[in-house]
Formats: C-alpha cells, structure tokens, sequence
C-alpha cells in the first residue's frame, strides 16, 4: 500500500470514529446513556454495530472518545513540563486546565451526563486510574531508576486520586490546590482539643 492510499485510509478510519462518537454522544445528550442503544448510534452514524465496537469496545467508551488523547497528555504534562517546574506544578496545573475545558459546551453537557450515570461515572474512573503504569514509568525514568520505588507509586496513586476526589467536590479548583498541598507537604492532623479554640478549621486550613 503507498503512502498515499495509507494516509487516505487513516483519514477515513478517523472520520468514522468521528461520526460514531458524535453519533453516540448527540442521543446520549437527547435520551439518556441507559435509553440508547448501540444498533441506534451505529444507525445515525450510518455503520454496523460491528464498525461501532471496532472504533470503540463498550457502549460507555463513546462518552469518553478522547482517551487516548488525554492519556498523551497526562504524560506530557510531567514530561514535557518546562524546566524548574514540579512534577506536582505540572499535574496541578494541568487538571486545573482540564477542569477549565470541562466548562465549556458540549462538554459541561456531557460532565452531567456523566454525573447522572453511574456506568459512566465507573467507567471514567477506571479509565483514569490505567494512566497509573505509564505516569510511573515517566517519572522513573526521569530519575534515572531501573525499577520504579515505592515512592514514586504511592505519589502516582495519590496525584491521580486528586482528580477522582476533585470530581465529586463542589469547589474542584481548591480541591485540587489542597490535594496537591498536601501530597508535598504532608498532613498535620487537627488537635483533639482544637475545638475549644474557636470553630473546626476546614479542610483547606490542616
């Protein structure tokens, strides 16, 4: 096959992803996750249901079609991070821009699909927590390490559980500052008698 014929192929291959996620997304959006059935997104979209589960493996995988992408970019961000700049500056700031990117439409749309489905809310969770491997694997390396430490898989575990926390929490952004504060600097428990000095303090004052 010429370079030609295979770039014409990716094109289409991507197109068709393309039309199958808006596809699935669009009566999501009208009907509901649970009222929506594959043979219906592959309809609209114009496939088979076999070309849906090609592009995509299971029904809750075409709310989330960027995955892959957000995997890319979860890695760059500790990797490609500028010089001078923590690992922890560099995730921070990288789920406060996504968590921006989630406030703007279709996405706020689908956040609230999301929220109301517990499918969905599973599926993203664990879709976010296989970042894990490969987060470990950057940050490894960069320390020149042959074998990941103990360290470096407990700080992983704990930054990607920052985002799953900040999710669920009414205040995201000082969610995720406070969860990143305390993954650098520990957490210094309240006092037994603290509550004899004044109102317990909140959970961004520990």
């Amino acid at each position: 096959m010429s370079e030609a014929q295979q770039g014409r192929r990716e094109r289409k291959k991507a197109a068709t992803r393309t039309a199958i996620m808006t596809a699935g997304q669009e009566l999501f959006l009208e009907r509901g996750f649970d009222a929506v059935s594959v043979r219906e997104i592959a309809d609209r979209a114009d496939v088979s249901p076999t070309t849906v589960f090609a592009h995509f493996p299971q029904k809750e995988s075409l709310a989330f079609g960027d995955e892959d992408e957000r995997h890319e970019q979860l890695v760059a961000a500790v990797t490609g991070r500028p010089q001078g700049t923590s690992i922890s500056d560099a995730l921070k700031a990288h789920y406060l821009s996504e968590l921006a990117a989630l406030a703007t439409e279709p996405q706020r749309q689908l956040l609230t699909l999301m929220e109301q489905t517990p499918a969905l809310v599973d599926y993203a969770e664990r879709m976010w927590l296989r970042h894990e491997d490969a987060l470990v694997g950057a940050i490894t390396q960069e320390f020149g390490l042959e074998e990941p430490s103990d360290e470096i898989r407990f700080y992983v575990r704990f930054a990607l559980q920052i985002q799953l926390v900040a999710a669920r929490d009414t205040a995201p952004e000082s969610a995720i500052t406070t969860g990143f504060r305390l993954l650098d600097e520990g957490w210094t428990p309240p006092s037994h008698d603290h509550h004899l000095d004044g109102p317990p303090r909140s959970r961004n004052n520990y």
